[in-house]
């Protein structure tokens, strides 16, 4: 499995839409748009797995700097949250 983290989606942009954008350039397992828990709204990024890690580098290389809605999108692999930096937000 590679996932990757995408960013800078038009808040209107649903699961189903990020899905097919990936599956154009591979065999996705799941596409999801982070929503804010008690809102419901588009926090403006997301995740896409891919079954296979070739593929999943091919779209992240194929879909990094492009255009969706008005809006340029970037890709990179997703990073575990313990590699992460934290923050404290006192």
């Amino acid at each position: 499995m590679y996932k990757v983290f995408v960013g800078g989606l038009p808040f209107s942009t649903t699961d189903d839409e990020l899905r097919e954008l990936f599956a154009a350039h591979g065999k996705v397992a799941s596409a999801n748009v982070v929503r804010d828990r008690e809102s419901g709204r588009s926090k403006g990024f997301g995740f896409v797995e891919f079954e296979d890690t070739e593929e999943g580098k091919a779209a992240e290389k194929a879909l990094n700097g492009s255009d969706l809605g008005g809006r340029t999108i970037s890709v990179a692999e997703a990073r575990p949250k313990e590699d992460r930096p934290r923050t404290n937000n006192w």
